[in-house]
């Protein structure tokens, strides 16, 4: 069958304003960056799998945007007349997930992307109904589990790994299960691979990674971009959780060329938040996964530059500026530097929990999680809100949710909306005074044996996952005799970090460490990764904002030229 009769499909009507309609105004204040061009039936505008380079508009004609071009393909969407083209990826640099492919005769608005980033920030109307629309089209392909496939097995732990990578950086990707998918088999024979190469993750038609780690993958989909060390940039921020990003979005929209840089994925440990309800302006809440992905547009639109994975392992100073160095062997400089790194939930210590870390034992609460519990029972440890809005948001589907404290008291570390909450659902039993013993399962965990911490009775709890919310541990290790640390590892800011002050580098200053500064000039850290900060996000918020104030005066006391 000939591809174009293959991706034939009538127009799909708007949805929710995914797919908005431009008007004469919009169009023309996006003509003055683009050329109009005239395309014929069959005329592939971008392929999956391929960087995309020019923001479409249809102004004539159809445009189908298609899945699988040319093997095992489907129309997702087709777009008419005054409607543009692209998702979330355009704007952050990423491959295409899909192919747009002419459906009729027309014209089209050919706008490089790299002008209309520039229109987001000067056409506030303009880039608002765009963003809107891009966040909108990226939630729904990542909701439907369209996008790049990954296939594997549930019982590999590599094949969990790529999963999560997907789902903490919110690309479009689908799931195929070795076990227990029909099309798995025939997939490999027609590719050549056998289940034993799995996992593998299929791009663009038939590129195939084989068990990529997270630097490989990231590098095919576009979301690392190079850093060299000759470039120095007014602000390197190492952790993209949400005091880095407030610190980049605030740097970035004060002209600072700005630098976001993160091990895993944007967001930190506040995307695994299922649901953040106490921040202010959000009265119905709202996931980490999506402040974060909105945190991330802002910070690019504003002009900073976001590389996920890139793992900073070293840092020093030379010649007057910091440079970093990361896991790959890639080194960048910088004229002022932001720790954000933050914290990490503590591994519980219990036999058997080791070998079933991502084969049912989470340390996060997130739609892909979720999802592989089904309706099956499960476990949630700790006392804190994290632990608590897990639980709910776990309760949904799951039942019951064994929701296990340590302490007597479930409104000691958690909020009292929560607690009502979690008191009154009929789906949560929470067993207070309790600590989890041991994990069991051969490929999955299958059940945990739990302990009265008061009279050491012990009990089996048959739940099919263990989602642990225990305390934080502020990741720091690569840090350890450069910066001065508390005695729990976190960064020593202010009048805490004098005592670890070196003369010769404080004397010509005639000051102390600012409030967010390090022992070392112009090396700040906030959010949990600093000591004796609010593990909240609004504060984290708070000091990223901060921050950015603060340094704007180690800048000038090293004579960098200061935007007003």
């Amino acid at each position: 069958m000939d591809s174009n009769d293959a991706v034939q499909h009538e127009e799909t009507p708007d949805t929710h304003g995914a797919y908005p309609r431009l008007s004469d105004q919009q169009i023309e204040v996006l003509s003055v960056c683009g050329e109009q061009r005239k395309v014929r039936a069959g005329e592939v505008l971008f392929m999956e799998g391929q960087p995309c380079s020019h923001f479409f508009v249809v102004l004539s004609g159809k445009v189908a945007i298609v899945e699988g071009y040319g093997v095992d393909q489907r129309v997702v969407h087709v777009h008419g007349p005054r409607s543009f083209l692209g998702e979330m990826g355009l704007l952050e640099g990423q491959t295409a997930f899909f192919t747009g492919v002419v459906t009729e005769d027309g014209t089209i608005l050919a706008v490089p992307v790299s002008e209309l980033r520039g229109l987001l920030a000067s056409e506030p109307a303009l880039g608002d109904l765009i963003l809107r629309a891009y966040l909108m089209r990226r939630s729904e392909l990542v909701g439907r589990g369209a996008g790049f496939r990954i296939v594997g097995s549930e019982f590999s732990p590599d094949t969990c790994r790529l999963l999560q990578f997907a789902a903490r950086n919110r690309l479009p990707h689908h799931w195929i299960d070795l076990e227990k998918d029909r099309q798995a088999e025939a997939l490999l024979n027609r590719l050549g691979i056998a289940p034993s190469e799995t996992p593998v993750v299929i791009l663009g038609g038939d590129k195939v990674l084989r068990n990529p780690d997270s630097a490989e993958l990231a590098n095919a989909l576009g979301l690392r971009r190079p850093a060299p060390e000759a470039d120095t940039r007014d602000l390197l921020v190492i952790g993209a959780g949400p005091a880095g990003l407030a610190a980049a979005v605030y740097a970035a929209s004060e002209g600072l060329q700005t630098t976001v840089v993160d091990d895993e994925a944007t967001g930190g440990q506040a995307a695994t938040s299922s649901r953040i309800e106490n921040y202010l302006g959000f009265p119905a809440g709202i996931s980490g996964a999506e402040l974060a992905e909105r945190a991330v547009v802002q910070a690019s639109r504003f002009g900073a530059e976001i590389n996920v994975p890139a793992g900073a392992v070293g840092l020093e100073r030379r010649d007057g500026h910091y440079v970093v160095r990361f896991d790959d062997g890639a080194s960048a400089a910088s004229r002022t530097v932001v720790l954000a790194t933050g914290a990490r939930y503590r591994r519980l210590d219990a036999p058997g929990i080791e070998a079933l870390e991502g084969l049912g034992v989470h340390y996060a609460a997130t739609i892909w999680e979720a999802r592989r519990c089904r309706a099956d029972p499960v476990a949630v440890v700790g006392g804190g809100n994290s632990a608590g809005q897990a639980a709910l948001f776990l309760a949904r589907q799951s039942l019951p949710v064994y929701l296990l404290v340590r302490g007597g008291d479930l409104g000691a570390d958690m909020s009292r909306y929560l607690v009502d909450r979690i008191e009154r659902h009929p789906r949560i039993n929470v067993l207070l005074h309790t600590e989890v013993r041991e994990v069991n399962g051969t490929n999955w965990v299958e059940f945990v044996i739990v302990e009265d911490n008061r009279t050491g009775e012990r009990r089996t709890l048959p739940v099919r996952a263990l989602f642990v919310f225990i305390g934080a541990v502020p990741c720091t290790s690569w840090l350890a005799g450069v910066v001065a640390l508390d005695s729990r590892g976190f960064v020593l800011t202010g009048q805490d970090a004098l005592p670890a002050c070196d003369e010769d580098e404080w004397g010509h200053l005639d000051r102390i460490p600012m409030a967010l500064e390090t022992n070392h000039p112009g090396l700040f850290a906030v959010g949990d990764v600093r000591s004796g900060s609010i593990k909240r996000v609004a504060s984290a918020i708070g000091e990223g904002a901060m921050a950015v104030r603060l340094l704007h005066q180690r800048l000038r006391e090293v004579g960098a030229t200061v935007p007003r």
